[in-house]
């Protein structure tokens, strides 16, 4: 049986445009990730483009930046693995079972 090759460029087109639309959702969702009770969030988009940061007045304390500074780490971090996972789950529903297949520009 040959491949109908018309066919498969529609599937192609079809593809790329489905994948364009999904990376410009992303762009519009969010994640958010809180750490230390709450002391530090952050907001990023499923593009990982940092939203907002939030810093609560309790966890300045200027005799400890260390731990703030942790904290802002540990935040970012969770935010940026979200934001992958929200990625990996918006393309999968495009690319279905080719995504695992690491071709260039799929993911």
């Amino acid at each position: 049986m040959k491949p109908n090759m018309a066919n498969m460029m529609k599937q192609a087109q079809k593809m790329q445009a489905d994948l364009a639309k999904a990376q410009a959702e992303l762009a519009s969702e969010t994640v958010e990730a809180s750490v230390g009770g709450g002391a530090v969030k952050v907001v990023m988009r499923g593009d990982m483009t940092v939203e907002s940061v939030r810093i609560e007045p309790s966890a300045v304390d200027p005799d400890d930046v260390g731990m703030l500074e942790d904290l802002i780490a540990a935040a970012f971090n969770e935010a940026a693995r979200q934001a992958q996972e929200l990625q990996a789950r918006k393309m999968q529903a495009v690319t279905g079972p080719l995504g695992g297949l690491g071709i260039p520009g799929l993911m």
